[in-house]
């Protein structure tokens, strides 16, 4: 967190745990509210959690990203037994019931981008979900951070490879990393860890090979050298 701030972290909790809690957004001025802080010094804080990645915004500063949850609709509904939220994309809405500890299990539903079948899993903490659909995350995690709001819209899960093939061909883009949904569930299970607590460091996912490994992704375009 940035040292320049250091009423950050207090807003970055707030903005937090109120995602977590409503599956609502924040502003400066609604954290301002609930923190008795000058709207100035949370617009502040504001600038030093983009700048420190922990949130991503509109050119109009508006929150899009507060990982793993969403403002808007990037493929993926989340619900749970009280709340309901949009999911960043695939490893984000795979990550919700594990980071957030009154949701034990939520209904991850998304449509396929190739062909618009729609596919819907129960997501808990125990277990990955049944089925035969794929993964598919268009951008190395070393461009991320590129234009991280386009990298997690294109984080996707496909019927299949050949979903994900027709779509590649049809839009121009490469193919990207395609991998099982039991492997999603374990990408995301530890990912955010500490998230909703006081003190989290987040991992960047250029210098995070070590953790994608430990889940059965290596290679490239994890940051890691292929199997030889």
């Amino acid at each position: 967190m940035s040292d320049t701030h250091p009423t950050a972290e207090q807003v970055r909790l707030s903005i937090y745990r109120h995602f977590a809690e409503t599956g609502r957004t924040s502003t400066p001025e609604t954290v301002a509210r609930r923190l008795d802080l000058p709207v100035s010094e949370a617009r502040e804080a504001f600038d030093a959690l983009v700048r420190d990645r922990h949130i991503a915004v509109s050119p109009e500063g508006e929150i899009v990203l507060a990982h793993p949850f969403a403002t808007q609709n990037l493929g993926f509904s989340v619900m749970g037994n009280d709340v309901l939220w949009w999911g960043g994309c695939a490893w984000d809405s795979f990550a919700i019931p594990h980071l957030v500890p009154a949701e034990p299990s939520v209904l991850v539903a998304t449509t396929c981008p190739n062909c618009d079948a729609p596919h819907a899993w129960t997501i808990t903490r125990d277990e990955p979900p049944v089925g035969d659909q794929v993964v598919h995350f268009l951008e190395p995690m070393g461009r991320v951070w590129n234009d991280v709001i386009h990298a997690c819209a294109n984080q996707r899960i496909f019927c299949d490879a050949v979903c994900v093939e027709q779509w590649a061909a049809r839009t121009g883009h490469e193919v990207g990393a395609i991998f099982d949904l039991a492997t999603l569930w374990r990408l995301a299970s530890r990912w955010y860890a500490g998230r909703l607590d006081a003190g989290y460091v987040r991992r960047e996912p250029l210098v995070a090979a070590e953790y994608f490994a430990s889940v059965g992704l290596t290679g490239p375009f994890w940051g890691t050298p292929a199997a030889e």
